[in-house]
C-alpha cells in the first residue's frame, strides 16, 4: 500500500503505528508535519513539511476564529497534496489527525482515496469538560453558539471520511451517530516491556542551592504529571490536598513534571501562570524543599521518575485521558485517581487504583496518606494495573496487531 499520514507534529499518536508500515517493503509511506526541520527521512518514512501561509484574519467574528486557523492549516495541507500527487503519488490510504483541520480537503485532491481518522474528542457544550469545575464556570450564554461551530471541523469530517480510530471507548462515545459506528476503538499502545517496575531504580536531582539529591525506592515519593499545570489535569485540587499530606507525611517528597503555560483550558488571568496561582495560595503551609517542580523533563527520565513513585496521582476534567495515566500503570504505580468518566476504563476502585472525588482535597489526601501505610495493598494494586494494562494496553500483543489489522481492512 502507499500510505499518507497527516499530523501537524509527527509522529504523534502515529508513533509505533508508522513506522512499522514503513518496514514492510511492500509499503510506501510519506507524512506531512509542520515540524520545523523535520529528517527527510524517519524510520522509513519520508517526511514532508507543510506551512501556513497566513494569519487568523484581524477582528476575525470570535466565533469563527478556531475554524478559520483550520482552515488555514488545511488549505497548506491541501497544497502539499497538490504538489505530492503531481510528482506521482496517489496514496491508497490516508490516516490523519483531523483535529486541526489539515484533512479538510485530502478528498478533493485524491477523491477516490480512503480517509481514516483519528478522532480525539468531539466537543460538548454540557456533560463533560465545559463548565464540568464550578469553581470555573462559563456563564456567557454564547459559550455554547462557539462549541457548536468549533465541532464544524468535526462535522465536515463526517462528511469525507471512511472510517475514524479512538484511543478509548469513552472518547469514540462522545462522538455522535452515525460516525459513531464507523470509529473503532483501538489505543495507541504502551510498550510494557519497557515501561516496567524497576525495584533498583536511582534518580538524581538538582535541588535549590545548587545541592542534589540521589533518589531510591526507599524514598518516600508522590508523583503528579500533566503536560502543563492546569485546572483540567486537577492540579488546583492536588495542591490543595498537600498541605494535609505533607503534614501526615514528613517524609515525603513531591514530585510534580509539567510546564506552566495551557494545554487545554483557558489562560490564567491577568497574564499570570495557573502554577503560580494555586502554589501560592497553599505555599506558606508547605516545606518546599521536599516539592520539586521538574517542568518537561526527558523520556529517559519520565520512566525512571514513575517507577520511584509510591503514589501517583491522576486528575482529570472528563476529556482526553492522558498516556502518562498508563504508563503508570505499566511500570506498577499504585494510583490514586479522578472518578471521573474517562478513568472508568482503565482505573477500577480498589483493584486497579482508587479513585476519588476530582473536587474533593480531603478525600484525595486521605487516600494517599492510608496508602503510603499500607505497602502490601501498594504492591496489589501496582501489580494489578500493571497486569492490566498488559492484558489491554499493550503495544505488541494488543493494540499494534489491532491496529494493523484496522490498516489492512482497508487494502481488503
Amino acid at each position: 500500500m502507499r500510505i499518507l499520514f497527516i499530523h501537524q507534529n509527527f509522529p504523534g499518536q502515529f508513533k509505533h503505528l508508522a513506522p512499522v508500515l514503513a518496514s514492510d517493503p511492500n509499503n510506501e509511506v510519506v507524512a506531512f508535519t509542520m515540524q520545523k526541520n523535520a529528517p527527510e527521512n524517519w524510520q522509513g518514512v519520508r517526511m514532508i513539511g507543510y506551512s501556513a501561509t497566513r494569519g487568523t484574519t484581524a477582528n476575525v467574528h470570535p466565533w469563527v476564529s478556531d475554524f478559520e486557523t483550520k482552515v488555514i492549516r488545511g488549505e497548506a495541507c491541501f497544497r502539499a497534496a497538490l504538489e505530492l500527487r503531481d510528482s506521482g503519488f496517489t496514496p491508497d490510504l490516508i490516516i490523519a489527525h483531523s483535529g486541526w483541520g489539515e484533512s479538510l480537503f485530502l478528498k478533493d485532491v485524491w477523491a477516490d482515496t480512503k480517509l481514516a481518522i483519528y478522532c480525539e474528542f468531539f466537543y460538548h457544550p454540557h456533560g463533560t469538560d465545559v463548565n464540568f469545575d464550578p469553581e470555573f464556570l462559563n456563564t456567557d450564554p454564547t459559550n455554547d453558539c462557539r462549541l457548536r461551530l468549533k465541532n464544524t471541523n468535526n462535522l465536515l469530517h463526517f462528511d469525507i471520511a471512511d472510517a475514524g480510530i479512538s484511543p478509548t471507548y469513552w472518547q469514540a462515545s462522545t462522538f455522535p451517530e452515525p460516525f459513531r459506528s464507523h470509529i473503532a476503538v483501538i489505543h495507541d499502545g504502551i510498550d510494557t516491556d519497557a515501561v516496567a517496575p524497576n525495584p533498583n531504580v536511582t534518580l538524581t536531582l538538582n535541588v535549590n542551592g545548587g545541592g542534589v539529591v540521589k533518589l531510591t525506592r526507599d524514598d518516600e515519593i508522590i508523583t503528579f504529571v500533566n503536560r502543563n499545570l492546569e485546572p483540567y489535569r486537577g492540579y488546583h485540587t492536588f495542591m490543595r490536598a498537600l498541605p494535609d499530606i505533607m503534614r501526615r507525611r514528613p517524609n515525603a517528597r513531591i514530585l510534580i513534571v509539567g510546564a506552566d503555560g495551557v494545554s487545554y483550558g483557558a489562560k490564567a488571568p491577568d497574564d499570570q501562570k495557573w502554577k503560580d496561582i494555586f502554589l501560592n495560595e497553599v505555599i506558606e503551609e508547605l516545606d518546599m524543599s521536599r516539592i520539586h517542580f521538574l517542568g518537561h523533563i526527558d523520556y529517559s527520565h519520565f520512566i525512571p521518575l514513575l517507577q520511584l513513585s509510591r503514589i501517583h496521582v491522576y486528575l482529570t476534567y472528563p476529556f482526553v485521558l492522558s498516556w502518562s495515566l498508563l504508563e503508570a500503570m505499566s511500570v506498577g504505580c499504585c494510583i490514586v485517581a479522578s472518578n471521573t468518566q474517562p478513568l472508568h476504563e482503565a482505573i477500577r476502585h480498589n483493584d486497579t487504583g482508587r479513585l476519588v472525588d476530582f473536587f474533593d482535597k480531603k478525600e484525595l489526601a486521605d487516600n494517599v496518606c492510608e496508602l503510603l501505610d499500607l505497602p502490601d495493598e501498594r504492591a496489589r494494586l501496582g501489580k494489578n494495573a500493571r497486569e492490566f494494562a498488559q492484558a489491554t494496553y499493550d503495544l505488541n500483543t494488543i493494540c499494534l496487531p489491532r491496529q494493523l489489522a484496522w490498516v489492512q481492512s482497508f487494502a481488503d
